[in-house]
């Protein structure tokens, strides 16, 4: 009999123990899990300064839809942005001037090649952000400025678009708006450089 009671002591220990092991077994969140980030869904931006006049003086728009892919998972944005992909349909294209918009649309876009979408990606090198745009069927890559505030990662370059043989696009929009595009010194003027940002909101 003490026999019995001993056995069934020891079966009740190792049940005990086993229910024990089962309490511990609880999935634990992971380090990558805890600090991962997300894009917020469309909070993309991007945004730029053309110049005109020989002072250079600045005309700013923006486009209104961008369209964002093959972003990753990470805990940073650059692990997020390596090798996104963004398309910018040309015709979101906003400057609050309906007019100025549909000149830039004619004049500027209608001449390059193949511009129904400006296209591009991000890359990430050795804490150097490389932005890749494909424009007037020229694709160029250049570093640009980038930081992450606030939860937006942010870029701001200066492109040159001689680079990307739109010498006839710039010719183009100077001649159609030759007296808007006039300084004081009666000289009219558009300049191939243009100032670009972009940016996305993450949390």
């Amino acid at each position: 009999m003490k026999k019995i009671a001993l056995l069934f002591f020891t079966f009740g220990i190792l049940a005990v123990s086993c229910k024990k092991e089962e309490k511990t077994e609880t999935p634990v969140t992971t380090e990558v899990e805890a600090g991962a980030l997300k894009i917020v869904s469309d909070s993309t931006k991007v945004s730029w300064t053309a110049y005109k006049t020989t002072e250079k003086v600045g005309v700013g728009g923006s486009f209104t839809e961008i369209k964002l892919n093959d972003t990753k998972t990470g805990t940073t944005p650059e692990a997020i942005l390596e090798g996104a992909t963004f398309s910018i349909p040309v015709s979101s294209l906003f400057t609050n001037n309906p007019e100025r918009d549909g000149k830039l649309k004619e004049f500027f876009f209608g001449v390059l090649k193949n511009t129904e979408l400006i296209s591009g990606t991000l890359n990430f090198k050795e804490g150097n952000c490389l932005l890749t745009i494909k424009l007037n069927d020229v694709e160029k890559q250049f570093p640009v400025t980038h930081e992450f505030k606030d939860n937006r990662f942010s870029i701001n370059s200066t492109i040159d678009l001689v680079d990307f043989g739109a010498e006839g696009a710039v010719a183009s929009i100077n001649k159609a708006c030759y007296d808007l595009h006039k300084g004081a010194d009666g000289v009219s003027k558009t300049w191939s450089e243009v100032a670009i940002s972009g940016s996305v909101l993450f949390e």
